[in-house]
């Protein structure tokens, strides 16, 4: 039996001499191209930008939510069967008999730094309150939201999304980075991962759209974390300094930063991180990493020691069962938008004549949020024929728009987080495959998507269940649902804690905050311009510098096209509408990356893989 020798000859040609040398043209015009096109548009039109990216991402939701739940519950069980099998799960990311570059202390350290970032201090007690206050199973109707029954299906949500389908999506990117650059010897760059689907065209346009996709999607995906980031950093600033010209205060509202206060954060951070990549700073990344970590653990020890501990463990015990529980539905069960004649055709007889005015409240996903009854909010909002139906009507009514509240729900919370990881895998994947050179299939799975989520979980039960227990038992009474997202850290540690070791705390998060935004935007820059210049891990000064100020472009400009309460939708909406073509790269990553492995064992049995002083096989 033949089998055809792969091809591994992937020659991205890059500039002999002048501004781009050693980088792609293509990929550098093609991207920067786009990238300001997006900041024009949003700087000179905000208003038609802003509504434009939310109608489109409205209706590419509308037709591709499904898709993203269900492609990435594919991934994580991708990832299962490839690790299970005993042949692909053995086969060593190197050369045969090629050690593994770190030790297994320092590479677990790693992946905990990677996965204590932005998104988790911002994100802490914020996600698992907010999902305590609204999941689907309190959008069903099930349960009350913010009640000791809630309690359960919000951590199972949290677990979720933060999880291992989360880790997955990065292991998907980076197995395939780090599987295709180590076996062999090919560009550290996204079309290095599908030279089995599409063979020597990686050369040509088609090589360079998939790395387009790659930077385009990395770009938006950093510009929401440290969007985020940036709004926390004011909130902590404010909360040690108080002033009030960073805010956006409202009577009756909790104080959210306000768009000069983000714009002003977003110079202080990103102009950090450009004279950190001018000065050459940014080599000392390892050193800072190392205080990030010394600085969550003091975080960490603080809400075990003066926080809800016990209530904390008890609490990540039955809530990861549950999530065990459900994981296969929770994988696959994936909503689609509700037509009004669908709502209509499950309504009563009674009720049909009145459907149009029935069908707003009824599929409102919103409706039950923050501890309120969904079905009182959504018959307090009725008037008219509709009003005077009785309970028994108005109760089946609400049953018949399920469909839309977990479309609306899902769509808007767990497809976001999909989307987000999506955007955000060039990035912590190719952080994952450079750190992995000699560890097996099966190492890189199990150390790289189910060490670092039991991080996340202990992180998020820690730090979020001390804030739901401050709720439950009436010390915080409402403060701490009641204030922004990016503000309930500080507001749990102040219900915690007081005096001088509370302004201490807060100002060491600040920094920690400051460090992780610094570090992670100078990734993200690195990662872009590693893609550009064809894989390589040294890239020019005066590339990073342009890519630093197109990001701050880019997110300055987007948060000034929003709305004035709602600073982030612009740029939620743009990483969500960007994330979905590298989506459909990544499935491709999938196919090709089960093509190498299988053919890898045909060429294994008989006898044609090359013995380390040869070209490595696909």
């Amino acid at each position: 039996m033949s089998i055809k020798p792969p091809f591994t000859d992937v020659d991205i040609k890059t500039q002999d001499e002048g501004f781009y040398k050693d980088n792609s043209l293509p990929i550098a015009l093609i991207s920067k191209s786009i990238m300001v096109a997006l900041v024009l548009w949003a700087l000179v039109f905000p208003a038609n930008a802003n509504g434009m990216l939310g109608s489109l991402n409205s209706r590419l939701l509308e037709t591709f939510n499904q898709f993203y739940i269900v492609v990435v519950g594919f991934f994580f069980f991708f990832l299962l069967i490839i690790a299970i099998l005993p042949k692909t799960g053995a086969r060593v990311m190197g050369l045969p008999g090629q050690k593994p570059e770190f030790s297994t202390f320092s590479w677990f350290a790693m992946m905990f730094g990677a996965g204590l970032g932005v998104g988790l201090m911002v994100f802490a007690t914020a996600e698992p309150l907010g999902l305590w206050g609204s999941n689907p199973v309190v959008v069903a109707g099930d349960v009350t939201g913010n009640t000791p029954e809630a309690l359960q299906s919000g951590y199972r949500y949290t677990f979720l999304h933060y999880g291992f389908h989360a880790w997955a999506i990065y292991v998907v990117t980076g197995l395939s980075l780090a599987y295709y650059a180590y076996t062999r010897d090919m560009p550290l760059t996204i079309r290095s991962a599908l030279t089995p689907l599409l063979g020597k065209y990686v050369n040509g346009f088609a090589g360079h759209v998939v790395d387009v996709l790659g930077v385009v999607a990395t770009i938006l995906g950093v510009s929401v974390t440290i969007g985020f980031g940036v709004s926390q950093f004011i909130d902590g600033v404010y909360a040690i300094t108080g002033m009030e010209w960073m805010m956006h205060l409202t009577d009756g509202e909790p104080p959210v930063p306000s768009k000069v206060g983000l714009v002003a954060g977003l110079m202080v951070i990103m102009g950090l991180s450009i004279i950190s990549a001018v000065s050459g700073v940014g080599r000392g990344i390892k050193y800072l990493s190392n205080l990030n970590l010394i600085m969550s653990v003091i975080l960490l020890l603080t809400f075990m020691i003066f926080g809800s501990f016990v209530f904390a463990m008890s609490t990540y015990g039955s809530a990861f069962i549950d999530y065990i529980i459900h994981f296969l539905s929770m994988s696959f069960g994936a909503w689609g938008p509700q037509s009004a004649a669908e709502f209509a055709s499950a309504l009563p007889e009674t009720a049909r004549p009145v459907a149009s005015e029935l069908f707003a409240g009824a599929t409102n996903a919103w409706g039950a949020w923050g501890g309120s009854d969904g079905f009182e909010t959504f018959r307090s909002g009725l008037e008219g024929a509709a009003a005077d139906l009785d309970e028994a009507v108005l109760m089946a009514a609400y049953e018949a728009g399920n469909p839309g509240r977990q479309f609306g729900w899902q769509s808007g919370w767990t497809t976001f987080y999909w989307a987000w990881w999506i955007a955000f895998s060039p990035f912590v994947g190719l952080f994952l495959a450079r750190i992995s050179k000699g560890r097996t299939v099966r190492e890189f799975i199990v150390g790289c998507v189910f060490a670092p989520a039991l991080v996340c979980f202990a992180w998020m039960t820690i730090l979020g269940a001390t804030a739901i227990d401050l709720e439950l038992t009436g010390g915080a009474n409402g403060e701490i649902i009641g204030a922004s997202n990016t503000a309930k850290l500080f507001v749990t540690l102040a219900q915690m804690i007081e005096g001088g070791l509370l302004n201490a705390l807060t100002i060491m998060c600040v920094v920690l905050i400051m460090t992780f935004l610094i570090t992670s935007a100078d990734s993200g820059i690195l990662v872009m311009n590693t893609i550009m210049s064809g894989g390589s891990q040294e890239t020019g000064i005066k590339h990073r510098i342009i890519w630093g100020l197109i990001l701050t472009a880019v997110i300055g400009t987007l948060i000034l096209a929003a709305g004035e309460n709602n600073p982030m939708d612009a740029l939620r909406n743009a990483m969500i509408i960007g994330a979905l073509p590298f989506t459909m790269v990544m499935g491709l990553m999938c196919i090709a990356l089960a093509k190498a492995l299988w053919r890898d064992g045909k060429r294994e049995k008989l006898g044609l893989l090359q013995n380390p002083s040869g070209t490595p096989a696909e």
